[in-house]
């Protein structure tokens, strides 16, 4: 098993993974970053969240999204970006089915809140989520030697040598 996880390859599909799933969280983020009243309409109209939480969580999420997105790209803290996107994605995908139960008629606002006349939610959506999730869960769990920042930072800790110490005399 553990040659599966040690597998050198991982390392460049997971690079692709995680360079495509950043760059969705990227885009995503845009419109909800620069459009917030936009966003938090979307929110409301899932009818999970309590309308005192609706606001808040329009102008905090946005930012998650774009700080795991960035993360994931360059290659810092991967693992904890992957799981910060799985983890979205997860609730997202339970945010989606729970509107899809209830029959509503919406956009997801996932990307730019165009209505559901442009983007409706649909059992697509809750696949191209999986998809995304399983991009997610695959990062975190085989992108063990990062392409990136975080392994630079390993190789330049490991280049370094070891500080000097001396032992007391007497």
């Amino acid at each position: 098993m553990t040659r599966l996880f040690d597998w050198k390859g991982h390392a460049f599909i997971a690079l692709g993974a995680r360079l495509y799933l950043g760059g969705v969280f990227l885009f995503a983020c845009a419109h909800k970053v620069l459009h917030p009243q936009a966003f938090a309409l979307d929110i409301a109209t899932y009818q999970i969240l309590p309308l005192e939480l609706v606001n808040l969580m329009a102008l905090i999420l946005p930012w998650v999204e774009l700080a795991a997105g960035m993360m994931l790209v360059i290659g810092w803290r991967t693992r904890a970006a992957a799981l910060l996107i799985s983890g979205m994605m997860l609730v997202f995908m339970i945010a989606i089915a729970l509107a899809l139960y209830k029959g509503l008629d919406m956009s997801c606002g996932c990307f730019a809140s165009e209505g559901a006349a442009q983007d409706p939610i649909s059992w697509r959506t809750l696949m191209r989520d999986l998809g995304w999730l399983t991009l997610g869960l695959y990062v975190m769990a085989f992108d063990r030697t990062p392409l990136g920042l975080d392994g630079w930072l390993v190789r330049r800790r490991a280049s370094k040598p070891a500080p000097f110490i001396e032992k007391e005399q007497g």
